[in-house]
C-alpha cells in the first residue's frame, strides 16, 4: 500500500508519500481500504516531532478515515467485507489501508457520502465526549467554543444547538464568524478585536458560560475561569496557547467550577469504544435527521498532504480539510 511517512520531523515537506507494507488486522480488528482521511492539529504536531503515536499504533499520521472494509480479523462480529464505514484512529489514516479496532468503527451516517464521512469521527467523538459525557451540557445552558470555525468548533456549534443550548464562539475574522452564525452560533466574538470575557458576560447578563470548550490551554486559563458561570465546566482539549499557566484557585472555588483536560488518542481501547458507541447512539441520528452535518472546507489528494498541512497551519479554513486517496 501507500502511506504518508515522516522520515524526519520538520515542516510540511517532511511528509513523504511512499510504498509501505500492508497492515494485517489482528484480533478484534478490521482492515479498511481508505477512501479519505482528514487533517487534525495533532497530525501537525506529529509531523513536527512533538506528538508520537501511542505504543502499538500505526507510525503514520491520521486520526480518522472513511472507506470500505477489505478484511475482517478474528473475533470481530457485526461487520462484513464491503461495509462502508468511518473510523476513529490512533494513527494510520494517511494511507490507502489501515487496521482498525472494531470498537472504533462507525457506519457512514444516512445522507452522508462516503468521502465526507471522513470529516466526522474525530470531531464528533471529541465534542460528544467533552461537552456532553464529561461536561454535561444541558438544554438552555450556554456553551462557549474557542475556535468556532474549526472542525471541532463547527461540530460543537451544531450539536449544542441540536440539544437546545445557546452557543458563543470566538474566531479571528468576520468571515469565520459569519460561517459560525450560519451554523447556529448566537454570540459572535472576534478575539482579535474584542475581549471574549466581557462580550460573553454582556450577552448573558453577567452569568457567563456554563461550559467552555477550549483548544488554547495556558493562554486562556485565567480568562476562561473568569468567563465561567457558577457551577461552570471548563473542558481543555488543546495546547495551542501553551502548556503552563497559574490558576486562581479562589476564583474556581467561588464559582464551584470544574476543569477537565482530555485527549482521545492514547485512551484504552475500551474507553474509545464507549465514546464511539455514544456517538453512534446520540450523534448519528442527528446527522441522519439533517440537524448536524460535516463541514468540509476543501480536499487534497492524500499524496499532497503537505499542501493540506500548510492550509491548516495558516488557519484560513472553516471546518475540515480532507485527504482523498487518488
Amino acid at each position: 500500500m501507500h502511506a504518508i511517512t515522516i522520515p524526519e520531523p520538520g515542516g510540511p515537506e517532511a511528509l513523504v508519500w511512499a510504498e509501505v507494507p500492508d497492515p494485517v488486522p489482528g484480533e478484534g480488528e478490521v482492515l479498511v481500504e481508505v477512501v479519505a482521511g482528514a487533517v487534525n492539529r495533532a497530525d501537525i504536531l506529529q509531523r513536527q516531532g512533538f506528538y508520537n503515536p501511542p505504543p502499538g499504533a500505526s507510525p503514520y499520521p491520521g486520526l480518522e478515515c472513511s472507506g470500505r472494509i477489505a478484511a475482517v480479523g478474528p473475533g470481530v462480529a457485526g461487520w462484513s467485507v464491503g461495509d462502508e464505514v468511518c473510523a476513529l484512529l490512533a494513527g494510520g489514516g494517511y494511507a490507502t489501508k489501515v487496521a482498525v479496532p472494531a470498537g472504533q468503527l462507525l457506519p457512514v451516517p444516512e445522507g452522508i457520502d462516503l468521502k465526507s464521512a471522513a470529516a466526522l469521527p474525530e470531531v464528533a467523538c471529541t465534542v460528544w465526549s467533552n461537552v456532553f459525557m464529561i461536561s454535561h451540557l444541558r438544554p438552555g445552558e450556554t456553551l462557549l467554543v474557542h475556535g468556532g470555525s474549526s472542525g471541532i468548533g463547527t461540530m460543537a456549534i451544531q450539536l449544542a444547538k441540536a440539544v437546545g443550548a445557546r452557543v458563543a464562539v470566538t474566531a479571528g475574522t468576520k468571515e469565520k464568524l459569519d460561517r459560525c452564525a450560519e451554523l447556529g452560533a448566537d454570540i459572535l466574538v472576534n478575539y482579535r478585536e474584542q475581549d471574549f470575557v466581557e462580550e460573553l458576560k454582556q450577552a448573558t447578563g453577567g452569568a457567563g458560560a456554563d461550559v467552555i470548550l477550549d483548544n488554547m490551554g495556558a493562554k486562556y486559563l485565567d480568562r476562561n475561569v473568569d468567563a465561567l458561570a457558577v457551577n461552570g465546566r471548563l473542558a481543555i482539549i488543546g495546547m495551542q496557547g501553551g502548556i503552563k499557566a497559574e490558576l486562581n484557585i479562589a476564583a474556581l472555588l467561588m464559582k464551584r467550577a470544574a476543569i477537565s483536560a482530555t485527549s482521545l488518542r492514547a485512551r484504552p481501547l475500551a474507553e474509545k469504544a464507549a465514546v464511539v458507541a455514544a456517538v453512534r447512539e446520540h450523534v448519528w441520528p442527528l446527522i441522519a435527521a439533517g440537524q448536524v452535518r460535516p463541514v468540509v472546507d476543501r480536499e487534497f489528494a492524500m499524496s499532497d498532504a503537505a499542501a493540506a498541512h500548510r492550509v491548516v497551519e495558516e488557519s484560513g479554513h472553516v471546518g475540515k480539510v480532507l485527504l482523498v486517496v487518488p
